[in-house]
């Protein structure tokens, strides 16, 4: 009988974490994000021409103004920071002009409507950008900026593009930094096997997960196995090379 069959892992991972990363679909968060824009670009279209028919008939005072939901700059700023928004005026700034962040000139004055402010701080809360969600997984994997990009770009860690500014799921980076701290990768599982002194090749590894006798995830295209199962795994293993002896 080959060497494999005599080992059988009794181990069985039920991972909600997981499961929560396997069941997060680029097509349904597309799909949820697209609805927000949809009620989002009315109510700013409301709000916008409510505006100019007050500034026509000299009616905008400041009061009016706010009330309708349109802010100065430095309103805008303020709000943002209240949100938990980390970010500079003069960077704010800077995307104000380089129409990153929508607003409207009414007179003389350049004003955003609330609802922008309050969609990117809602935004904030569920997701990260490139940038976050980089510097959280490096925490706890060895990658670099680019591979990480690369991820993205292959669509094997999930994104949106809203407006000019891609965002990254914190659910898919939360479940990515559990898989580093409770899984191996194969690489990861064959060089703790040999550390632990059994002799195992990768191509010899991989065909065992080939043929499901050793419990693994998918995930983002790379195969998983946890921990907790490569331990069951390396301790049959030892157990069957001394009965050998």
């Amino acid at each position: 009988m080959p060497r494999g069959k005599r080992i059988v892992i009794e181990k069985v991972i039920k991972d909600p974490v997981i499961a929560r990363l396997k069941s997060l679909k680029l097509s349904e968060l597309k799909s949820k994000r697209a609805s927000v824009e949809k009620e989002l670009h009315e109510s700013i279209a409301n709000i916008v021409s409510t505006a100019k028919e007050l500034y026509a008939k000299e009616k905008l005072e400041k009061e009016k103004r706010r009330g309708l939901g349109l802010l100065t700059l430095e309103e805008a700023y303020e709000e943002l920071k209240k949100g938990g928004i980390d970010i500079s005026f003069r960077a704010f700034g800077g995307r104000v002009e380089r129409r990153s962040i929508y607003s409207e000139k009414i007179g003389s004055k350049r004003l955003i409507p609330l609802p922008v402010i309050q969609d990117w701080i809602a935004l904030s809360k569920e997701y990260y950008t490139v940038k976050q969600a980089y510097n959280e997984l490096k925490k706890y994997e060895d990658i670099n900026l680019r591979a990480f990009i690369g991820r993205i770009e292959k669509n094997s860690i999930p994104s949106l593009k809203i407006g000019t500014q891609r965002w990254v799921p914190k659910s898919a980076i939360e479940g990515l930094t559990h898989i580093c701290k409770n899984y191996y990768d194969v690489g990861e599982a064959v060089a703790e096997m040999t550390k632990r002194g059994i002799k195992i090749k990768r191509n010899a590894f991989e065909r065992r997960l080939d043929r499901n006798r050793i419990p693994h995830e998918k995930i983002g295209g790379r195969r998983v196995i946890a921990k907790e199962v490569l331990e069951e795994l390396i301790e049959k293993e030892l157990a069957l090379s001394k009965a050998k002896i």
